[in-house]
This record gives C-alpha cells, structure tokens and sequence, in this order.
C-alpha cells in the first residue's frame, strides 16, 4: 500500500485516479492515443502549479498534506476543488478530511471500492469515468479525453 499512499498529493488528489497517471500506466502512446503522462505528484517531486510553489510549508516539507495546516483549506485550495467539483466528481479536501480523521489506509480502500472497475479491478480515470484498459475503443472515440460522458 506504500506506493498507493505515494499517489495521494498534499491537496488530497489522488494521482492513481488521474488521466496522465493511468496512460503512463497502461501505455496509451503505444496503442495510438494521445494524452499526457505523469508517475504523480509526489514521485516526479514537482513544484505543484497551483499549491506547492506558492505554499512555504508544501515547499519546505513541512507538511505532508494540507490539512496538517493551520490555514486548512486555504483559499488556492479551496479555488482548485471548485474547479474539480465542477467537472469531475472528486472533492481533495473532502479526501483530506477524511485521511484526518480515519487514516490513508481506510481513504485508500475506500477509494479502491469507489472507483474499482467492475470487469478487471483496475482504477477508472477520474477524469472521463473509463477503464484505461477495458474501455479504450471509448476513450479512443472521445473528442475531449478529459470529460465524463453526457448522457
């Protein structure tokens, strides 16, 4: 579960739920579609564009997640999970809440029941609600890549 618990970014993202994260995955390039890859926030150790190059304690290490801060949720996160919950159905502070209270084991089975696909077990994509591995003729077919389906 280690490595599972290296995919939960400080703003309580989870990058094993992520578009670039699962095409890296499941090597997306070599079966023709084109999308960004990424291994995570935290192995790549980048400067986050949207919290950790403006944040002190993100920068310095001092906090391993938001919530261990006194400003938690302060308003760039606040701004960003406003901007998720408008597209996608995952809320990072509500993630965060919920490592604080019951753990990042229990927030890492949770997330494995919610977001499991039913036909091969594997993550679906947070981002667009498909299986990277079952449902690449759909993925293949989408015009945005980055939206959940209209129905």
């Amino acid at each position: 579960m280690k490595e599972n618990e290296e995919l939960i970014a400080p703003c309580g993202m989870n990058c094993a739920l992520c578009s670039g994260y699962l095409a890296k995955k499941n090597n997306l390039k070599e079966k023709g579609i084109k999308m960004p890859y990424c291994d995570g926030c935290r192995p790549r150790d980048k400067k986050c564009a949207f919290l950790k190059k403006r944040c002190p304690l993100l920068l310095d290490n001092e906090v391993k997640y938001c919530y261990e801060c006194s400003k938690f949720p302060c308003d760039r996160l606040k701004t960003i999970v406003k901007r998720y919950q408008e597209r996608y159905p995952v809320n990072p502070i509500d993630n965060l809440n919920f490592i604080r209270e019951k753990g990042i084991e229990k927030l890492l089975l949770s997330e494995k029941k919610k977001w499991q696909c039913d036909k091969c077990g594997e993550f679906i994509c947070c981002h667009n609600g498909l299986c990277f591995k079952c449902d690449i003729k759909k993925l293949e077919m989408l015009k945005n890549k980055y939206r959940w389906e209209q129905t």
